[in-house]
């Protein structure tokens, strides 16, 4: 009799385990869905898995979103496009503080008339509210670097590593200073 009430004490909280899909599903889920928005320049929805801190050093959500709108508007009529951004499967899930925090490596493929580009970095992830939403940057990124002592202090743990070389594809040559010569 005592087994069959524990066992049915137990039997929700086992139901609800089952129903919440793993963290790093949850990571990978919202990396894709704010890669989406990026590729589709769409910075409302980009803008939700930023940092609030960084979202405040911008000038806030409404000036941010604005600057994002323009970039994205800058860089399409000069040909550029995201063409596509990968991710690989998150780091090892570490609590530091109040914090969820992980890695995630990334790839993004930029097109433009003079070059493709491949650019291969790790952005770091934290969540505050034990995993339901994901924040994310990018620690190589120069807002981030200016922003070091803004951000959140990173677990011991999170081994961020050195950015690779881009993958650069010149698709033609630079047009050359006026009265430069050939070098051949």
């Amino acid at each position: 009799m005592k087994t069959l009430i524990l066992l049915l004490a137990l039997l929700p909280s086992a139901f609800s385990l089952a129903q919440s899909p793993p963290l790093p599903s949850v990571v990978k889920a919202q990396t894709l869905s704010m890669g989406k928005a990026l590729v589709a320049g769409d910075g409302n929805t980009f803008s939700r898995y930023m940092l609030p801190e960084m979202i405040e050093a911008g000038g806030g959500p409404e000036k941010l979103r604005s600057l994002m709108d323009s970039m994205f508007m800058m860089f399409r009529n000069f040909g550029g496009n995201v063409d596509r951004i990968t991710y690989g499967n998150p780091g090892k899930i570490v609590r530091y503080g109040k914090e969820l925090q992980t890695t995630v490596p990334q790839t993004t493929s930029i097109t433009s008339p003079l070059a493709d580009l491949d650019l291969a970095t790790t952005l770091v992830a934290i969540s505050r509210d034990d995993g339901k939403n994901w924040f994310f940057y990018d620690p190589q990124m120069g807002q981030a670097r200016q922003l070091k002592d803004k951000l959140p202090r990173l677990s011991p743990e999170i081994v961020i590593p050195p950015a690779a070389k881009p993958r650069i594809v010149m698709k033609q040559e630079l047009p050359r200073a006026k009265g430069e010569k050939e070098n051949r």
